[in-house]
């Protein structure tokens, strides 16, 4: 089967196809397994971190790719949840113990062993992979399977942000960046929290104009200044200064929601910036997501459906995965980007 392979920790830049195009053996269901045959998968930042080497991968070579679309080929021996044929999804994580504190109280992203679906065991950017049954969901009708995949992770991450957030109906809440998971955030905020004034600050005047569009209250730079204080920030950016910008614009008691699994350090010594005093006093807070349940997944996707919130995303062969993560790292963004195969 054809799959885009990462062979080596190295930057991504327009000199480097990170990624290479190759021939690899189909895989084979373990027990309690299924085999997908890959439709589409989404591209996520988080690729860029792995192959940069802030998340490693657990091995090399690897298949990247988490937010995964596809049918059932064949059941592994007891896999018994799904049938032949059957339309699946793929989030980030890939198997868990389910025995442990974490994973018996549906916190399986904490658990410290998990695996990880395209860093610890091959993902989605090929035409064929495994996963225990469990971790695969069954997609609502509603959507395509290109509009599925930036579900998967993008909207789902942009949920439990949401909920680590906790806003009510006419709190004000602020995003900073806006790609593939702001822009669902947005939408998941205007179908759900209906009165809540939302404020964009993104770095991309293009951004900016598209969460105009998509029925953001307010837009800036990062670090232009809100005409008004927010009660919840969610930052969705890989960078540092956006974090410290943050929260001098939350309201006292206000809680900034920081949804990237890692930093990158090119601006790390912006935080010299940062004053307790000034960014943090009066019982503000900052808060952490660490990745998504299946929990997660499975609420995301019935109230997508619900609320029909479609992805605004662009599509790319599964041989120009390399063009995407490169336009993706130099912020040429409009929502989600989308392989198919």
């Amino acid at each position: 089967m054809r799959a885009m392979v990462l062979n080596r920790i190295s930057i991504v830049n327009e000199n480097n196809l990170a990624l290479e195009l190759v021939d690899i053996p189909l895989p084979i269901p373990k027990r309690g397994e299924v085999r997908i045959k890959v439709s589409v998968c989404g591209v996520c930042h988080t690729e860029l971190d792995e192959i940069e080497g802030r998340l490693a991968p657990l091995k090399l070579p690897i298949v990247l790719g988490h937010q995964v679309v596809g049918h059932i080929e064949k059941l592994g021996v007891g896999a018994t949840k799904f049938n032949v044929v059957d339309r699946v999804g793929v989030a980030w994580i890939f198997s868990a113990c389910g025995k442990c504190k974490f994973c018996r109280e549906g916190n399986e992203n904490l658990y410290d062993d998990y695996k990880a679906t395209g860093k610890d065991m091959n993902g989605g950017y090929a035409e064929f992979m495994t996963i225990p049954q469990k971790y695969a969901y069954s997609i609502p009708a509603f959507f395509t399977d290109t509009e599925a995949a930036p579900l998967l992770c993008a909207g789902a991450i942009g949920y439990r942000a949401i909920q680590h957030a906790k806003i009510g109906n006419g709190n004000r809440l602020g995003l900073t960046g806006f790609g593939a998971s702001a822009h669902l955030v947005l939408k998941m905020v205007k179908y759900s929290y209906p009165n809540t004034k939302v404020f964009v600050f993104a770095r991309n005047v293009e951004e900016r104009l598209f969460a105009k569009e998509l029925g953001a209250f307010w837009t800036g730079d990062t670090t232009d200044v809100p005409p008004e204080k927010m009660d919840a920030i969610i930052d969705t950016t890989p960078a540092w200064k956006p974090v410290v910008e943050a929260l001098g614009n939350l309201e006292k008691g206000g809680r900034l929601v920081i949804n990237a699994i890692r930093k990158e350090d090119h601006d790390k010594d912006y935080l010299k910036n940062f004053s307790y005093q000034d960014d943090l006093w009066m019982e503000k807070e900052i808060k952490s997501v660490a990745n998504i349940t299946g929990k997660d997944v499975s609420e995301f996707l019935e109230l997508a459906a619900k609320a029909k919130i479609r992805p605004t995303f662009q599509v790319y062969s599964l041989e120009k995965a390399n063009k995407a993560l490169l336009e993706l790292k130099e912020n040429h963004i409009r929502g989600a980007k989308v392989l198919t195969m």
